[in-house]
């Protein structure tokens, strides 16, 4: 897809669809405002303001075929919602907004008018991420699949000294978009089409396209760094497991602080032993999401190039039963020595991940994050809009949520201390696997900290956000790739980061 920019008068601009944001100002009264100070659009609006059939509220649509004096061929005007709550992020889902629509018409190209009070720049990056984003769909497998995306979209600015910093920052949404993309079309695929070999294959792709280095490895490399929490998961299945690790290091980088980003890579999760039920299983094809996120991110990251070092660690394996596969009551033993009394099978993502953090801190992470679809305990306490976080570090959290409030992403900081920890606790070895049906995300994250020591560590539980179960007017219903762009902009702000 191509983005551009255009300083122009919007009423001048010759285009498909000329898209105009109407906020609303009023408080218990609808009181619609145009923002773009077009006259001509204005006058064409007024008469639509003044039957309430234009109100502002947010994601109302309503079209103009042929408006006189504009040079476009139709205008949509999109609700903005309540003028004070206007952001860059509502920006962003209004430009997703706009795609969408435009794509439902059949229409390939459209200009969307930028508010003229927002700083430009930060405005048309979250205005190329949300068109972009928009214009992913899920049918991915349909035979009658029709090409409907967008080839073209202008963003209207106003005119500004910098023209190459709007342009960058144009190209710098757009990566990020596509990364974000790229995730959720990993997390899309079916457990058939998307092994825990494609799934390294698709990562090692990526990196060759980007300039990364990757290390793929499979059990025997496991067995010879004692992963035993990730092979005692793996071990139920037919498919091999296989261990991913992605580098970016920049010459100019100093060799400390190194982000390390960790994702589950569960290619599909039965429960194990401990099967789940079979309403709903199909999804748990996304169960890979955490590696999904850390794939989009370090392509981005590859291409943005921050002056920072980033080792990314996919642990990536199904979780079936079988006659092979660990039973509840094993004891498992990890990296770092650690013995594991296995409760629950479909515990499994946080046995992987602790081999995995492990693994980080040998390679050389001095800051730690992971993500992980890890428990629907956290859709207990958080419901789908709010993604979990846990910590060790409260400097480093507070950071990585500044980038949350960048991006738009809901996050919310969970509690995490000792009190918990009785819940892991077993009685024949050093912790056990599941703390119950109580706090269960806050016990599942207690589990990974035991493999972090001293290192700062954020946990992300996506498990409520990568899958969105209802179609958004920006965002289709599915894969939603949640975290990426919060992760990549705490990677090129990480030299700031308290160490």
């Amino acid at each position: 897809m191509k983005i551009a920019s255009s300083p122009s008068v919007p009423s001048t601009v010759e285009t498909e669809l000329l898209v105009v944001l109407v906020a609303d100002t009023g408080d218990k009264t609808p009181a619609p405002e145009l923002l773009a100070s077009d006259r001509a659009i204005q006058t064409l609006a007024a008469p639509l303001i003044a039957a309430s059939d234009l109100t502002g509220k947010f994601v109302e649509t309503v079209w103009l075929l042929s408006p006189a004096g504009v040079a476009a061929k139709r205008i949509l005007f999109l609700g903005a919602g309540k003028r004070d709550k206007f952001c860059i992020t509502e920006l962003r889902k209004l430009a997703g907004a706009a795609a969408r629509t435009a794509k439902s018409k059949k229409i390939k190209s459209f200009a969307l008018v930028l508010p003229e009070f927002l700083e430009v720049p930060a405005a048309a990056q979250a205005a190329a991420e949300g068109i972009v984003t928009g214009d992913f769909d899920v049918d991915t497998y349909r035979s009658d699949r029709k090409d409907q995306q967008i080839t073209e979209a202008t963003l209207i600015i106003q005119p500004v000294a910098d023209a190459k910093a709007v342009e960058n920052s144009i190209a710098a949404g757009v990566i990020i978009a596509d990364s974000q993309n790229l995730t959720r079309s990993l997390a899309l695929e079916p457990g058939n089409f998307l092994t825990p070999t494609i799934l390294a294959e698709r990562a090692r792709a990526m990196c060759e396209e980007t300039g990364l280095t990757c290390e793929v490895y499979g059990s025997d490399k496991m067995k010879e760094l004692k992963m035993g929490a990730f092979l005692s998961v793996a071990q139920g299945s037919e498919e091999e497991p296989r261990l991913v690790v992605m580098r970016y290091e920049p010459a100019t980088a100093p060799a400390s602080p190194v982000l390390g980003l960790i994702g589950k890579g569960i290619t599909f999760d039965s429960g194990g032993i401990s099967i789940k039920p079979g309403d709903g299983m199909e999804k748990m094809k996304y169960d890979m999401s955490g590696a999904a996120t850390m794939i989009g991110t370090m392509r981005a990251i590859a291409l943005l190039k921050p002056n920072v070092r980033v080792i990314s660690i996919l642990c990536c394996t199904e979780n079936m039963p079988s006659g092979k596969a660990t039973r509840p009551g094993d004891v498992a033993h990890a990296m770092n020595g650690k013995s594991i009394e296995i409760i629950n099978t479909d515990a499994e993502g946080r046995l992987v991940l602790a081999d995995g953090l492990c693994y980080a801190r040998q390679l050389g992470a001095t800051h730690l994050i992971d993500a992980a679809t890890l428990t629907g305990a956290v859709v207990i306490a958080l419901g789908y809009y709010n993604v979990g976080v846990f910590t060790n570090n409260d400097e480093f959290a507070e950071e990585f949520l500044i980038s949350t409030e960048r991006t738009g992403e809901k996050m919310w900081r969970m509690p995490i201390d000792q009190d918990y920890f009785d819940q892991i606790r077993s009685d024949i070895a050093d912790i056990k696997n599941t703390g119950g049906r109580w706090g269960g995300a806050i016990t599942a994250a207690m589990f990974l900290k035991e493999f972090v020591e001293d290192k700062p560590w954020i946990h992300l539980d996506i498990a409520g956000t990568a899958w969105l179960e209802e179609g958004k007017a920006w965002m289709p219903k599915g894969p939603s790739g949640v975290s990426v762009r919060s992760l990549i902009d705490f990677a090129r702000n990480f030299t700031n980061i308290p160490k």
